[in-house]
């Protein structure tokens, strides 16, 4: 991995395990995201910015299932829908309802 000096770059705080707040130059930002990605490998990352659109920040994703979508100027999350189950649910009555209802 690549380090990275100090000039440019705030110190990242740690507000909650794993999520960390910055205002890194631009330059510093994307040699940081190069290496979330690389270290977090299979894993997820989201990398959320400010920048100068009328939303006022911009997303990235890493393997992630919810994807970015630009809509007429707004980044909106596109989510997957879900995929059915491999077996539809059952009809009717459970079996412990069934043994209440009719006392078996």
């Amino acid at each position: 991995m690549a380090t990275i000096g100090k000039r440019g770059a705030s110190s990242p705080r740690e507000v909650s395990p794993g999520v960390f707040i910055a205002s890194p130059s631009a330059r510093i930002r994307d040699a940081l995201w190069a290496e979330v990605r690389a270290y977090a490998r299979e894993g997820r990352a989201l990398l959320t910015y400010s920048t100068n659109t009328e939303q006022g920040y911009t997303f990235e994703t890493h393997d992630h299932h919810w994807q970015p979508l630009d809509h007429e100027g707004i980044t909106l999350i596109s989510r997957p829908t879900e995929q059915p189950t491999a077996r539809p649910p059952r009809q009717g009555w459970s079996t412990t309802a069934e043994r209440r209802r009719y006392g078996r």
